[in-house]
């Protein structure tokens, strides 16, 4: 049961993730780098860049989380972009400023209770899905998960 409830959230946040790329991506770069100058947290330098490659590495994240392999460190990685956006976004508001999240487009809206709301739900999720990744490739294995080689059987 525990399994399933993991590869349903990591396919949640991969859907978030590749949903979030995808509507960026979709639009001129130009867009996405006004929304993230309205948070005023990176140099000027940086919004080029940020708003041509993050769309680009939340899509990679996206596939990346979909079979699994390497799940808990795909699984933090999100949790900590998680974390990060949600940081900003209590940032921006804390400071007064008027922006536009960006977070699925240009025209997303603005910071308010139901987008902390929203952020605080994703990253819970991103939370559990990590810890039970991690909890889960910890797990004891079980007595009957090893075989005991024959010494009786030739080995070639």
């Amino acid at each position: 049961m525990k399994r399933w409830l993991l590869i349903a959230g990591r396919l949640g946040i991969a859907v978030i993730f590749l949903y979030a790329g995808i509507a960026k991506v979709r639009e001129p770069w130009l867009q996405f780098a006004v929304s993230i100058e309205s948070f005023k947290i990176v140099p000027d330098t940086w919004l080029e860049p940020l708003a041509r490659y993050l769309p680009w590495c939340e899509i990679a994240l996206g596939i990346a989380l979909i079979p699994g392999i390497l799940a808990r460190w795909f699984s933090l990685l999100a949790t900590g972009m998680l974390a990060w956006f949600l940081f900003i976004g209590i940032r921006a508001y804390a400071k007064g400023l008027t922006v536009d999240c960006g977070c699925f487009g240009s025209g997303g809206g603005a910071i308010d209770a139901k987008w902390f709301v929203e952020h605080a739900a994703m990253l819970a999720l991103g939370l559990g899905v990590t810890v039970g990744a991690f909890l889960r490739g910890r797990a004891p294995k079980r007595a009957a998960d090893f075989r005991v080689p024959d010494l009786a059987e030739p080995t070639s």
